[in-house]
């Protein structure tokens, strides 16, 4: 049987795959896990749970699922209301919550949803945990009664402690910087203009009027077009992207060039690097990230440590060895020191001060990394238990040496279909595009 956990939470199609009583089941079963019901009975406290959500129409009755399956379990709950994961998570931690949960689909269209727990300080659970929440579904429960039953209250206004929150990290004002933010009709829609505003920039809000079915539609840091266009029409001197939940993001600087997670991660570690402020002198980052990022943080001092694809692998290693910044090419920027999960509006404050403190426009900013030439090629209805054959760690090897320090393969399984990703870089797109489909060719005939 499949795992129900994904690599962020539970997803599906809202209705069909995550049913209302799908979602309440699993809030019994994570109250009983994060929450540990029967553990502060002797206390005399109830735990506490915050919800959140992003503007699909399917959060409404997912919200409503959720919050019963808490209250049922003895769980006290403050309905957040719309907002972004990141400001989820730090809630959770700024008001002593004993779990948080997210109902968000993240950058998916507006039919699909998610359910995302977060633990004690905000922070995303392991598999482990994940797991035992998976097992304990559809345990037979002793609810409480009577005085025993959850409270449940709305907190709406809490979205201002995040925003204090996420301001008071900055050190240097963003007066006279002229932006367009892009909100993905999402969970953003409300606190990123508000932030951006009140930290000093003169703000034109696009994708910032959800109406619970055009979340990410043509907006957002997954359709950079409409961005790109404003920009450049306005004259402004930048624009920044979010996710539907707002824990990415995205920018493109004045000409509307697109400045990706790579390009962020590398502006923001030398900015910290030059202030003493990056610890251990190191970024962590994904094996997906370019090579073009690596080498121009060698040239910078910088070390970069790489980990599996996803955030919570570079959150885990960051957590583990001591390190405050780290990321992905889509995004997915953590900032330690101020946050517990990737936060597309406090990376988007940090990039914009580096642009005001430093008077640099972005685009040369950016320059700090060029990037290799990057080809990805999905192989579809192979056997993906193959990739490690013999024949094709050769043929791996062998394009290596041939591509040297100028380039590199990456051949990687897919976590969720029967395909095998091959990616190549390398000094020219034509070089890296015969390298790739080379290989292509040799994970058709080895991994079928």
């Amino acid at each position: 049987m499949a795992r129900l956990f994904g690599t962020d939470g539970v997803r599906g199609v809202a209705g069909r795959d995550l049913t209302a009583q799908l979602a309440m089941d699993l809030a019994v079963a994570a109250a009983h896990v994060l929450g540990d019901a029967g553990a502060f009975a002797a206390t005399g406290r109830r735990p506490v749970a915050v919800v959140g959500r992003d503007p699909r129409a399917s959060g409404e009755f997912l919200e409503a699922a959720v919050v019963a399956g808490l209250a049922a379990s003895g769980v006290d709950v403050l309905r957040l209301g719309v907002l972004p994961t990141p400001a989820v998570a730090h809630l959770t931690a700024a008001l002593g919550a004993d779990l948080g949960v997210m109902l968000s689909a993240s950058h998916n269209p507006a039919p699909d949803n998610g359910i995302k727990f977060l633990a004690r300080g905000g922070f995303k659970l392991s598999d482990a945990v994940e797991d035992e929440i998976e097992r304990r579904l559809g345990e037979e429960w002793t609810f409480p009664v009577g005085s025993g039953v959850g409270r449940v209250r709305d907190a709406y206004g809490e979205a201002n402690r995040y925003i204090d929150h996420v301001l008071t990290t900055m050190n240097a004002a963003l007066d006279g910087l002229d932006i367009v933010v892009d909100c993905a009709h999402g969970a953003a829609h409300m606190v990123a203009p508000e932030a951006l505003v009140r930290a000093g920039a003169r703000v034109e809000a696009i994708g910032a009027r959800p109406d619970g079915l055009n979340i990410n539609a043509g907006h957002g840091s997954t359709h950079l077009e409409k961005l790109q266009q404003v920009v450049v029409s306005r004259g402004a001197d930048l624009g920044v992207a979010y996710d539907g939940d707002a824990d990415r993001c995205l920018a493109i600087d004045h000409t509307g060039a697109v400045i990706d997670g790579d390009h962020i991660m590398a502006i923001l570690a030398a900015a910290m690097h030059g202030e003493g402020l990056l610890a251990k002198d190191t970024v962590v980052a994904t094996v997906m990230s370019n090579l073009g990022f690596k080498l121009a943080m060698r040239d910078a001092g910088i070390t970069v440590v790489e980990t599996a694809v996803g955030d919570r692998y570079v959150l885990e290693r960051m957590k583990s060895d001591g390190f405050n910044l780290g990321g992905e090419q889509s995004g997915h920027v953590i900032m330690l020191d101020h946050a517990t999960t990737g936060d597309g509006l406090l990376t988007s404050l940090h990039l914009l001060g580096v642009v005001a403190k430093s008077g640099v426009p972005l685009k040369e900013l950016a320059s700090v990394m060029t990037p290799l030439p990057q080809i990805l090629i999905n192989v579809k209805g192979v056997d993906k238990g193959k990739a490690a054959e013999p024949d094709l760690l050769a043929a791996v090897a062998e394009a290596e040496a041939e591509l040297g320090e100028t380039g590199r393969v990456l051949i990687r399984p897919s976590g969720t279909e029967p395909m095998i990703r091959v990616m190549v870089e390398a000094a020219s797109e034509e070089h890296a595009t015969q390298v790739a489909e080379r290989l292509a060719d040799v994970v058709r005939k080895v991994c079928a």
